[in-house]
């Protein structure tokens, strides 16, 4: 899924041909064109983890990474040419699951090398449609007269600080999907990449780094929308420091006093308002 979503990326934001597709990934142009043909991507059913026929070569593979790291751009080995000298080590698997530890070995060391030392900061600076963040607090109304912890959906741009906030009574995929579908439509599109935190509605598991195994649903919703995912790292609010600060000031534009509203369809129509005047 997370190939599939990358390939869609390539193609339909940045005007990738399918030939330079076939020629970063390896795959035949009728699998791209098959990837490319669906506007809706359905998920498949959650493989069971097992274990990797890569697992006894990734020490080994890491290794040649680091080395590779430091050559020039001419000197360092293609993905191919790793592929090609595991299999000649013994490995028989396939040259997906090399390029795909090849991509998160190389997220992994950026991200390291953008907040290595004690006290070092990145400033944060983006381009206009460059990204969006997302997170949720709780707060609480007044609906159909009853006082009512709501769960409470913050969608804000990077550049502009453009922000959409939505209230539901829970937490779950359908909430996620409306929220983001109504965010895109408010804030006129959808950006490159989202920022979120590890919400179980999007990740299943969280892995070293920014290794993360996504939900089905919402890889399926990313690679529609095809925007970038981008999760923070656990207990790093400061990653999406504008929508943490967005919760705080929302709460006290917002929920103080309580608002009081018959039902959830005119307290959100009275928060959209809010927010775009």
């Amino acid at each position: 899924m997370a190939l599939l979503s990358v390939i869609r990326r390539w193609h339909f934001r940045q005007d990738v041909p399918i030939r330079e597709i076939e020629r970063r990934t390896g795959l035949s142009r009728n699998t791209i064109r098959k990837y490319l043909r669906g506007d809706a991507v359905e998920p498949k059913s959650k493989v069971p983890d097992r274990p990797s026929k890569l697992d006894p070569f990734a020490e080994k593979l890491a290794g040649w990474l680091r080395q590779e790291a430091v050559k020039s751009r001419k000197q360092k080995r293609t993905v191919k040419r790793l592929h090609a000298d595991l299999v000649a080590l013994g490995y028989d698997g396939s040259y997906g699951r090399v390029a795909a530890f090849v991509r998160h070995w190389k997220t992994d060391r950026q991200r390291e090398e953008q907040t290595s030392g004690r006290g070092t900061f990145v400033l944060l600076v983006f381009q206009p449609g460059e990204a969006f963040q997302f997170d949720w607090s709780e707060d609480w109304a007044i609906v159909a007269g009853e006082r009512t912890k709501l769960q409470v959906a913050h969608t804000k741009l990077s550049h502009s600080r453009v922000f959409i906030v939505r209230a539901y009574l829970l937490q779950t995929h359908e909430m996620l999907f409306d929220v983001l579908a109504e965010a895109f439509r408010v804030l006129g599109g959808v950006p490159q990449r989202g920022i979120f935190d590890n919400m179980k509605t999007a990740v299943d598991r969280i892995g070293s780094g920014k290794a993360r195994q996504f939900n089905a649903g919402f890889a399926a919703m990313a690679s529609h929308y095809l925007f970038e995912t981008d999760f923070c790292n656990p207990a790093s609010g400061w990653e999406k420091g504008q929508v943490e600060k967005n919760v705080q000031d929302a709460r006290r534009r917002l929920w103080q006093p309580m608002p009081s509203f018959p039902d959830l369809e005119a307290l959100n129509a009275w928060l959209e308002e809010r927010c775009i005047e």
